[in-house]
């Protein structure tokens, strides 16, 4: 006989560098740095084309730095974002993952 018995919650290990727990995805540390239209983020730390004040120095320990990858430091609804390189369109949301979680598993008990 082969009873199925629920366990606790079963520790999942979440890797930020390709996914982002939603809704926000604030902790998003991927490199992901062009959003679903094709279009390329502008870098965090520059006001050209697009002047803003999401940067380093406003947002610190939030994943903001001289590169051009996809975050939500701000807590935008929608999740990863980033400004773009187009000057006709200031930013867009990027197409980050989002992190599963494993909960209640069973497992067979002899």
């Amino acid at each position: 006989l082969i009873l199925l018995s629920p366990l606790a919650a079963a520790q999942v290990t979440i890797d930020d560098r390709t996914c982002g727990t939603a809704p926000l995805q604030q902790d998003y540390r991927g490199t992901l740095s062009t959003t679903p239209s094709g279009r390329v983020c502008q870098y965090w730390t520059t006001q050209s084309p697009h002047s803003h004040s999401v940067t380093p120095d406003n947002y610190p320990n939030m994943g903001l730095g001289h590169h051009n990858y996809c975050r939500n430091a701000d807590g935008e609804p929608g999740g990863a974002w980033c400004y773009t390189q187009d000057s006709d369109k200031r930013w867009e949301y990027c197409d980050v993952s989002a992190c599963g979680t494993v909960t209640n598993p069973t497992l067979p008990v002899s």
